[in-house]
């Protein structure tokens, strides 16, 4: 599937747009339209329903080692700054980046890819962070420039190794920078905080700085507490929230996979230290199971366990569920969810002050003056089981996804060119979404076959029938072919058509999506049989 494609069809039919477009859009920012809000809506309340409310918190769930429960959490997006400090944000939540000295242009230090070239005696490495399919033409096109050779004198240029990415280059002299026109003016790496400052009051002044958070999982350690106290959860637990988190990303690429601003799917379960490679297992199975009964299957999707030397400092496993998403060079994976083990660190950090991850084990990290650099608030995160009478902190087993990356994934697995039959019999190439009817916009498209003899009388009444039940949607605008195109390509899994025979037995024609098989039903019993199918 190409890229483009997708992209031009979720613009024209309505799934995502550039935020703010008629100013010329903002970079990292993205808009979901009619059916694209729908879409992603369903895709977090699946989550929300199978994680959390259907949860049976009084059975022992497929491979888990016990019963546990389930609750759930809304955060605020602006936090004490201390918040930050502890957690490790303030000080380490840093990509690399290098500024170019003559074009002013700021780049993501691992982004920026090249390769050598040789032409007129002369030997450099020439850059772009063009998308993966472009990357060649374009420093092609600036090499070509550099040399100020014609394009019939093209090969001249001799080419030397495959791309490869800014960090692997050995001598940046030589390096003609992204929209340079000369060499050597990429700057050395240096370290760029992605959180999102902002003012809280009125005053404006540097004590009165905040920050947007970058993820949500924090609101939930910092109201552990809370959570124990006023409910009568008891370890093992998890708690869930979905919520915007911002990321001020140097460059935001690949559609919506790394946006600025962007929705995330978390949960922080809690449990006892003995048992947490046991639940850190039981997490990542489930999670990617999550996905697999979606709809992403097959060779695309896969489990990905970190080596030691990709592990973050606090965690001592962490699985990533990886898509094959097509702005990818071939074999390569890009992250939908993270599944990780992340010990005690975090209430200890919220109670002691922020650790330092270069001790092991964890130490809080002392400033110049021999006391915490950064102070936690110095309240007991720790965990009392009142039947042992054993107290501890727990430790935190974390899946987090992201709703937009998952939404994305959904819609790449989706879009699929078959054919199908038109209203003459005649074959024709159609664009279908085949998203699992779960998740799909529109649940059931209502068409009367003509605008007469009574039809949308009654196909207007079934519209109302089944509109408190399920999203469905009316069209009665021309032939009924194409009224069948315009919902294949929403995604809609069955479209309902009322006709000749109606009038006679009162029972319409089901039309599914995938198959293209038809079958009918009466129409008391519309209802019913979308909902069986639905599950």
């Amino acid at each position: 599937m190409e890229m483009d494609k997708l992209v031009s069809l979720c613009k024209r039919r309505g799934f995502l747009f550039q935020s703010s477009e008629i100013y010329g859009g903002l970079n990292g920012f993205w808009d979901y339209g009619p059916l694209g809000v729908e879409l992603k809506r369903n895709v977090k309340q699946a989550w929300w329903r199978d994680m959390v409310t259907g949860h049976d918190d009084l059975s022992v769930a497929l491979g888990a080692p016990a019963v546990y429960e389930m609750t759930g959490l809304d955060c605020t997006i602006i936090m004490h700054p201390q918040v930050w400090k502890c957690s490790g944000h303030y000080d380490l939540f840093c990509d690399q980046m290098v500024d170019c000295r003559e074009s002013k242009r700021r780049y993501r230090y691992d982004q920026v890819r090249g390769r050598w070239v040789e032409a007129k005696g002369q030997r450099i490495f020439v850059t772009t962070i063009a998308e993966i399919e472009q990357e060649e033409a374009d420093t092609k096109a600036r090499a070509q420039k550099f040399f100020n050779l014609r394009a019939k004198n093209a090969d001249e240029m001799k080419w030397d190794g495959d791309f490869i990415a800014l960090p692997d280059l050995d001598d940046m002299s030589q390096a003609l920078g992204p929209d340079a026109k000369t060499l050597g003016t990429l700057t050395e790496p240096r370290e760029f905080n992605l959180m999102f400052k902002t003012i809280v009051g009125a005053l404006g002044g540097e004590e009165d700085t905040a920050f947007l958070r970058p993820e949500t999982a924090q609101g939930i350690f910092v109201n552990f507490k809370n959570v124990v106290d006023s409910t009568r959860v008891r370890i093992p637990f998890g708690i869930a929230q979905v919520g915007k988190s911002f990321r001020n990303e140097i460059t935001p690429r690949n559609f919506t996979f790394r946006s600025r601003e962007f929705e995330q799917m978390e949960i922080e379960f809690f449990c006892h230290p003995d048992s947490s490679q046991d639940w850190y297992g039981y997490w990542r199975d489930r999670r990617m199971k999550w996905y697999q009964d979606l709809g992403l299957a097959g060779d695309r999707l896969q489990l990905r366990e970190h080596d030691p030397d990709e592990l973050s400092h606090y965690s001592t496993g962490t699985a990533d569920i990886e898509y094959a998403f097509p702005f990818l060079p071939p074999g390569e994976y890009g992250e939908l969810e993270g599944i990780a083990h992340r010990g005690d660190f975090d209430l200890r950090s919220h109670m002691e002050g922020k650790l330092d991850e270069k001790t092991n084990p964890l130490e809080v990290q002392l400033g110049p003056d021999g006391k915490p650099k950064w102070r936690g608030s110095g309240k007991d995160l720790t965990y009392r089981d009142d039947i042992s009478n054993e107290r501890f902190t727990p430790h935190v087993i974390e899946p987090s996804a992201g709703a937009d990356r998952a939404t994305l994934a959904f819609l790449c697995e989706a879009y699929t060119e078959d054919e199908a039959p038109d209203e003459k019999g005649k074959m024709q190439t159609r664009v279908v979404m085949k998203f699992h009817p779960r998740i799909a916009p529109i649940k059931a498209a209502v068409f009367p076959l003509v605008k007469k003899d009574g039809m949308p009388e009654i196909a207007k009444e079934l519209y109302r029938g089944l509109k408190p039940h399920f999203n469905v949607f009316y069209d009665e605008k021309g032939a009924v072919g194409r009224r069948y195109r315009r919902q294949d390509e929403a995604g809609t899994p069955y479209c309902i058509t009322v006709d000749g025979q109606t009038m006679q037995d009162n029972t319409v024609t089901i039309r599914d999506r995938d198959s293209l098989e038809q079958w009918r039903v009466k129409v008391d019993e519309c209802v019913e049989e979308i909902r069986q199918r639905m599950s």
